[in-house]
């Protein structure tokens, strides 16, 4: 199994009446409410965390995309992936990623991530989202009924100028030109893995199983929640004719490591409550509007009830810690413990790719750096053989694997 450290450089400082003052911790958010230094502060440390992450042993270190938004605080991950691509020297750099529609024109997320993948040495994950309703319709204004077929689009063109070794013309629907120079080229021949992190909807499934694109179920609800969409998409690998390797799936799981059950209790309840009624406090009108969702995802009734309820009681402030443990939303306990949970979880799930969310809310740096190495010393040996039994063709050529790693140094 492939262990990923997962980053969403949440705001740390809102208020206790955030909620209450602001209707939405996404697209219409008061700026006032971010302190300058804070926020610097902030980015400081959570770059460092990252670059932590990687001597704590974790296969990967991600990031990814949000716009006008209170609880992630990336809108450019290819920023930050810069950094950690020169900071850091074996874990992949996983970009989760562009929202491909977004950019005009898609070429310079071609030029850009060519550029990290160069930087690192071959060590990219190249993601490629479609990217929320809140982030394209709302805060950069893109018509919902686009916003797909300005995506395929855009990874075609994408795709294109990384494969081809010579100028080219291209002609589409939203993106028209002449001279198409795909320079410079990724370190990665012909092009680096790609990951396409998903809601749910039936298009992405069919779309990733086609390429042999990596999916990515990113919830923030556990891995409880995301069971029913995993056995969609496994449906949809089996009528695509694939196989069933566990490496074609990444999910995400928040997850708090102490070294008593009892202690993780204390110590993570205060930052997932934070989390989850402060920082993921989003309006409901933003989520989905008219044309964002196709009719094949409506027809195949892939929103969960129990998710929706579970944002009804978000808006409100109701969510309780002793919800978010029992449903799986914030896996913690004491290494064997969480161990056991992700064991049984990924299992379940045939997941070989496990993103965990280590830090999350406000929780500080002493905390986020004490979790992160209990994971990587007390919960990942536990879990590293899981699916040895499987190739991993979507992991990047120049990121050493742990064990090698390992070996060399000693």
């Amino acid at each position: 199994m492939k262990l990923l450290w997962f980053h969403l450089m949440p705001y740390p400082a809102f208020s206790d009446t955030f909620q209450q003052d602001h209707r939405s911790v996404w697209v219409d958010l008061d700026p006032a409410v971010f302190d300058r230094e804070v926020t610097a502060e902030m980015y400081e440390t959570y770059i460092d965390q990252l670059v932590f992450a990687e001597e704590c042993g974790f296969d990967a270190i991600c990031v990814n995309e949000h716009h006008q938004n209170g609880y992630g605080m990336m809108p450019s991950p290819n920023l930050i992936a810069s950094i950690l691509a020169s900071r850091t020297s074996r874990a992949a750099i996983t970009v989760l990623g562009n929202s491909v529609a977004l950019y005009n024109p898609p070429l310079r997320v071609a030029e850009e991530m060519a550029m990290i993948d160069l930087i690192s040495r071959g060590r990219l994950i190249a993601g490629f989202p479609v990217g929320t309703a809140m982030d394209t319709a709302y805060s950069y204004g893109v018509n919902p009924s686009e916003l797909r077929p300005r995506y395929y689009e855009g990874v075609d063109l994408i795709m294109e100028a990384w494969r081809s070794n010579e100028p080219f013309a291209f002609n589409g629907e939203y993106n028209k030109f002449r001279y198409v120079n795909p320079v410079p080229r990724p370190y990665q021949q012909p092009h680096p893995p790609v990951w396409v992190p998903g809601g749910g909807s039936v298009e992405t499934w069919d779309y990733c199983a086609e390429r042999d694109f990596v999916y990515g179920s990113l919830t923030y609800y556990g891995y409880k929640s995301v069971k029913t969409t995993v056995s969609k998409w496994w449906d949809r690998v089996e009528a695509h004719g694939k196989d069933y390797n566990p490496n074609r799936l990444a999910v995400t799981q928040f997850i708090g490591v102490a070294d008593t059950d009892a202690e993780a209790y204390r110590l993570y309840k205060e930052p997932a409550e934070y989390f989850f009624n402060r920082s993921f406090h989003v309006y409901p009108g933003f989520t989905d509007p008219p044309g964002y969702v196709t009719e094949a995802s409506v027809r195949a009734k892939y929103r969960s009830q129990v998710r929706d309820a579970v944002k009804a009681k978000i808006a409100r402030g109701e969510l309780e810690w002793d919800e978010m443990v029992e449903n799986g939303y914030v896996v913690i306990g004491s290494p064997d413990t969480v161990r056991e949970q992700l064991e049984a979880a990924t299992k379940d799930l045939n997941c070989g790719n496990l993103a965990a969310l280590l830090q999350f809310g406000n929780m500080n740096d002493e905390l986020t750096r004490m979790n992160t190495q209990l994971f990587g010393e007390k919960v990942a040996p536990g879990l590293r053989s899981m699916f040895s039994e499987w190739e991993h063709p979507f992991w990047p050529s120049g990121a050493t694997p742990v064990a090698d790693d390992t070996t060399e140094a000693s």
